[in-house]
């Protein structure tokens, strides 16, 4: 009986085996290795679309941010603007009211009564002078009161003569000025007040 020795082929199929295992992890590791660094590159890439994406927002948030200072500071000079629009058209309105105040201040002083001095806070006076008498000073305050220009006289101080009855009469009163517009608005109310003083 013929005897056949198959270590040889064993051993040789074995090595194959070994040698192809190797190959099968070499290939393997190589696949990772190319996955791993395709994920790699895929997210770097993706981080520097990202990152152009962040920059380009922050530009344009700073471009905004420029825009928006701009138009508060226009805000700012269109208020200033406003105010003085505002400021011009107070001005302009009150022009005439100074003529026909001084203009009222001649019609309404009687005679023997002069002032000396008159001070304007807003539309409020307050009007300082000399009289002959106390009666002429009651006359000009009816002259105030039936004024289209002026109203509202309230007498704050009155100091009579001397002793000896000779001088003049010093006195200070307090008027509203006001504007026809205003009167238009509260016409009831300024015609009941002076037909009560006539009544008086």
């Amino acid at each position: 009986m013929a005897r056949i020795n198959l270590l040889p082929w064993r051993e040789t199929k074995r090595k194959k085996r070994q040698r192809d295992f190797g190959v099968a992890v070499v290939i393997s590791l190589l696949v990772v290795a190319a996955a791993a660094a395709g994920t790699h590159f895929y997210v770097e890439e993706m981080i520097k679309h990202q990152n152009k994406r962040n920059a380009l927002l922050q530009q344009e948030i700073k471009a905004m941010d420029r825009k928006i200072k701009s138009i508060q500071a226009l805000e700012t000079t269109k208020k200033k603007l406003l105010a003085r629009m505002d400021v011009i058209q107070q001005l302009q309105g009150s022009r005439p009211q100074v003529v026909h105040l001084f203009d009222e201040m001649v019609k309404t002083i009687p005679d023997g009564t002069h002032l000396g001095k008159m001070v304007q806070k807003g539309n409020r006076l307050t009007l300082t002078g000399q009289a002959q008498s106390n009666a002429r000073v009651s006359s000009y305050m009816r002259n105030i009161e039936s004024s289209k220009w002026l109203t509202n006289p309230a007498l704050q101080v009155i100091t009579n003569k001397s002793k000896e009855g000779a001088g003049l009469s010093s006195f200070t009163l307090v008027a509203k000025q006001f504007s026809p517009a205003a009167e238009k608005k509260k016409p009831a109310k300024k015609k009941q007040k002076r037909k009560g003083k006539k009544g008086k």
